[in-house]
């Protein structure tokens, strides 16, 4: 109701309401604190990411090496051995395999490095011989050792060298704690891989499960197979370079040898060129023609190995084209370093099979276009038929009384 004056008796307007619309909803405050609380869970989350990340990767290379060794542990504990036992013994096998292979390759670049120690002093002599000879100098080696042992930048080199043996030290430590990480975890994984598989497919229903164990099975023979192939390969080309070596007569065959082998397999379509360099060098220090031999040796067996071999082996196991593996090599290495580069192939080939087996395929049309090209006797009547249209459009219809 409006107020009526007490001096005159008009009527007064009562005072304005604040309007509805001005109040702060009530639902705002309760969404600031949601938005809020999200944010503040996203940036834990955030951190918490990165500082596990290297645990993460860590538990995914220990998950695709307990995928690579199931078939044989399965194989094991099918015949009556117990799992563990059976795990156990792999990785003895594989324990032994790697130290035996460091012990070899480290002997040869250890005996290497003591020869050029000893053999420095006639490199430099000859180097100051042609020096002298080509630019009319008189240059002594004396002079140009107390010149390289009172320059500053040796002086500079060793001090940096000592600060940074604490940090090489460290970095040793690192990485064995974390080859012993991933070595545990994957022991787990494959002594537990039932366990583990009873207990993913126990939150999930009936119908899924099935799913998990049809994609956990591909995963496994193509990790496997991918493994168990490339070490068949690795084993022929190690013995193939193993003979030409020690028919040339180049030092430490055997540890050259491993080192082709191994490298040329797990590096898809460039290892065999970066495995070869090594021995290329070595073989040139006996004989720059043993070099040659060598290299042309490299390229044959890359020939082969990828024309005869290499289809006949993989043809059931990973069954990839030359381009996507490298491709995936190159992704795999860009996301998680020398890591993803080791677990690419096999991750894309399980990725494959997976999706091939729910992709639904046709036949393909028997057409010449197919193979990107025409035969010639097809060209030729296609251009004729394609002539005679052409003329009969050209040609005018008779008149009428002609």
């Amino acid at each position: 109701m409006n107020g009526v004056d007490a001096v005159d008796g008009s009527a007064r307007p009562a005072p304005a309401q604040p309007a509805a619309s001005a109040r702060m909803p009530r639902w705002l405050p309760r969404a600031m604190l949601l938005a809020l609380a999200l944010y503040a869970c996203f940036q834990l989350g955030s951190w918490a990411f990165h500082q596990l990340v290297g645990l993460l990767i860590n538990i995914l290379i220990a998950f695709f090496l307990a995928l690579a060794i199931e078939p044989a542990v399965g194989r094991m504990a099918a015949r009556g051995m117990r799992r563990g036992l059976a795990t156990f013994l792999v990785f003895l096998g594989v324990a032994v395999v790697g130290i035996g292979f460091v012990v070899l390759l480290g002997s040869m670049l250890a005996g290497q490095i003591v020869d050029m120690v000893e053999d420095f002093p006639q490199y430099l002599d000859s180097l100051i011989n042609w020096i002298n000879q080509t630019f009319h100098t008189e240059l002594s080696r004396v002079e140009v050792q107390d010149s390289v042992l009172r320059s500053d930048w040796l002086r500079k080199y060793v001090q940096n060298s000592a600060t940074g043996v604490l940090d090489v030290s460290a970095t040793v430590l690192g990485g064995l704690f974390r080859l012993l990480t991933i070595f545990l975890f994957s022991f787990y994984f494959a002594a537990d891989g039932p366990r583990l598989r009873r207990a993913l497919c126990s939150v999930l229903p009936p119908a899924r499960q099935a799913e998990v164990l049809r994609a956990w099975e591909i995963a496994v023979d193509k990790t496997g197979g991918y493994l168990y192939s490339r070490g068949l390969m690795a084993l022929i080309s190690g013995v193939s370079h193993f003979v030409l070596l020690e028919i040339l007569g180049v030092p430490y065959a055997p540890a050259l040898a491993v080192w082709v082998g191994l490298v040329s397999q797990f590096i898809p379509t460039i290892g065999t060129y970066l495995a070869g360099a090594l021995p290329m060098l070595i073989a040139f220090t006996i004989d720059p023609w043993y070099a040659v031999w060598v290299l042309a040796f490299v390229v044959v067996y890359q020939q082969f190995e990828n024309y005869v071999l290499q289809p006949k082996l993989t043809a059931k196991t990973v069954d990839i084209h030359p381009a996507v593996a490298f491709g995936s090599v190159v992704a795999g290495t860009a996301l998680l370093g020398a890591v993803g580069a080791l677990i690419a192939i096999p991750a894309v080939a399980t990725l494959q099979a997976f999706l091939g087996a729910y992709v639904k395929r046709y036949d393909v049309t028997d057409d010449p276009r197919m193979h990107g090209h025409r035969r010639y006797g097809e060209a030729v009547l296609a251009r004729l038929q394609k002539a005679l249209q052409l003329r009969g459009e050209q040609t005018p219809p008779p008149r009428d009384g002609a």
